[in-house]
């Protein structure tokens, strides 16, 4: 049954009227449920690549599994999935295919688009970026004064921001040793200042990194970088600086070579790439300098290894799908309004705001890929902090507090960086509140148990814990390029599933386009335009005055 061609309304499903007919009745037991069916761990627990994924802690049965993958079935979903590997347009609000797997395929590989294999040109701007990142990375390449380059600045935001510095963070054990990155995303101009802070302009060398080059903050950010390098290379010729201490990320040459960027040192990709999907192709060129064409293709293997999974799996025990069906049941069936993120891996400390983005700017829709509106909840707000640090800030609401709130924890057999305090294994200490925390959220402490540690009778409440908060469990060998990569891919392709279920275009992004239509419409009475500011709500004309009164 192909019913992918336009979206159902999930809701008119049996398998949605099935769900909540078994709403109705559900009451969670995890306890219950583990001491009577002693398979369920190795029933609920999944290998995707190098991903170790136990679900069994989540609130779910086999009769809820078998509803959430009825209603995948009767929506469509390995039909709209095949469309996206295969390059149909499924972004509709754009008209555009949506081929980020494409990103990562094998060169050997064929993937014809408008009678185009897109398997080449993808691997001929890698080729051009692995070159350019040798010349960097082994001196080859300098800037003006003939000195090597130390320090590499990525300019960019959103999409061209946020995957590579949490790439470049994540994999901070394979960086090399004599170069350093930074990242200017925020037109506050205080993230320009305090990147360049300290820097020498001799040894700096930036990358412009937008699609169209007229991004307003990344284009602001670079004429900052600009007139900075070239203060600070004074006497130089101008031309020569920009050229030698300018590369771009861009498929607009023209405007690259106004900017005095050589077009020859651009590097581009396609309208079938997304922002928030792009850190696997040239976008990525920053962390390509920092950790090495070979583990920069480990990563892309990494994620044609998940791909593989997402489009051969069955439905029952495929990861990503899974995983997104119990955010569907978490969100429309049990109320859950978030999504906590919770990586027991220092490096991973920006993966949380990546997935802000990947999931909450492709989900967070309010009308069908049809145009017609929902009538249904959509999107989570996904959030999170590593451990150990959240313990001691917001787990005490994921334990104790009303909302329900399931929760992703990660973790790694091996640590980046071993050390000991004493005889004592750190991370073992670390892993040991991995381990912990689902347990505890699982299973809780009744009130006879705090009583029979001798507490008052008054205090008892306070001290229990209900137990039943949902949790997954993904724990891989260690923190490769090669697990990262899987990592990534696994959420796109949950953000895809979920996407799928709900019956809204994932891959737009349309609400983020007012906010910035009227910044650049607003921006004159900032400046002093009475005439414009007197057409602004009096709210937004009271504000723009009180700053007016108080710019120093």
């Amino acid at each position: 049954m192909s019913r992918a061609a336009g979206p159902v309304d999930p809701t008119t499903t049996s398998a949605w009227s099935g769900l909540e007919a078994i709403t109705a009745e559900f009451i969670p037991d995890l306890s219950r449920w583990f001491a009577e069916d002693p398979g369920r761990v190795d029933r609920f627990t999944f290998e995707a690549g190098d991903l170790h994924v136990d679900l069994s802690k989540g609130l779910v049965d086999d009769e809820v599994l078998a509803a959430l993958v009825a209603l995948a079935d009767e929506v469509g979903l390995t039909e709209r999935r095949d469309q996206m590997l295969r390059g149909d347009r499924i972004n509709v609000t754009e008209d555009r295919a949506v081929l980020h797997t494409a990103l990562r395929l094998p060169a050997d590989a064929t993937l014809e688009l408008d009678g185009t294999d897109v398997v080449p040109e993808v691997h001929d701007v890698l080729r051009r970026v692995y070159d350019f990142a040798d010349r960097v990375r082994s001196g080859a390449w300098t800037g003006v004064t003939g000195e090597r380059i130390r320090t590499v600045v990525n300019i960019g935001i959103g999409g061209s921001d946020l995957g590579p510095v949490m790439a470049y963070e994540a994999l901070a054990a394979y960086r090399h040793d004599q170069i350093e990155c930074r990242f200017i995303s925020n037109i506050d101009p205080t993230d320009a200042a305090t990147t360049l802070s300290g820097l020498d302009p001799a040894t700096t060398l930036f990358i412009v990194s937008s699609k169209t080059f007229g991004t307003l903050e990344t284009l602001t950010n670079a004429r900052l970088c600009k007139a900075w390098l070239l203060d600070g290379l004074a006497g130089h010729d101008q031309a020569e600086a920009v050229a030698k201490h300018f590369v771009a990320v861009s498929t607009a040459l023209d405007k690259v070579a106004d900017f005095g960027i050589d077009p020859d040192n651009a590097f581009g990709f396609w309208d079938w790439v997304g922002g928030r999907y792009s850190m696997d192709s040239a976008i990525g060129t920053s962390l390509v300098v920092a950790i090495g064409p070979e583990r920069f293709a480990e990563l892309l293997a990494g994620f044609h290894t998940m791909d593989e999974h997402f489009r051969t799996a069955p439905l029952t025990e495929n990861v990503p799908v899974l995983m997104g069906l119990l955010n569907v049941w978490y969100t429309n069936f049990l109320g859950a309004e978030t999504h906590a993120v919770l990586p027991y891996a220092q490096l991973l400390h920006r993966f949380p705001a990546y997935l802000q983005q990947l999931t909450m700017e492709s989900n967070g829709k309010g009308v069908r890929w049809d145009g017609a509106a929902v009538a249904y909840d959509t999107g989570e707000v996904f959030w999170g902090e590593p451990g150990t640090n959240g313990q001691h800030a917001f787990y005490q609401l994921i334990h104790q507090g009303t909302r329900l709130v399931p929760a992703d924890f990660i973790a790694f057999a091996t640590p980046a960086y071993p050390l000991k305090d004493g005889a004592t294994d750190v991370h073992e200490l670390f892993l040991a509140n991995f381990f912990a925390q689902t347990r505890a959220l699982a299973f809780g402490k009744t009130a006879d148990e705090v009583r029979a540690e001798g507490t008052r009778e008054e205090i008892v409440p306070s001290r229990v814990f209900t137990g039943n908060r949902p949790t997954a469990s993904i724990m891989a060998p260690e923190l490769s390029p090669s697990v990262l990569g899987q990592l990534v891919a696994l959420y796109e392709h949950i953000t895809f599933t979920q996407g799928v279920i709900w019956g809204i275009d994932s891959f737009d992004q349309w609400g983020v386009e007012l906010g910035k239509q009227l910044a650049q419409q607003i921006s004159p009475a900032v400046a002093g335009d009475e005439a414009v500011a007197a057409q602004q709500d009096a709210s937004t004309q009271s504000l723009i005055a009180y700053y007016r009164r108080h710019r120093q």
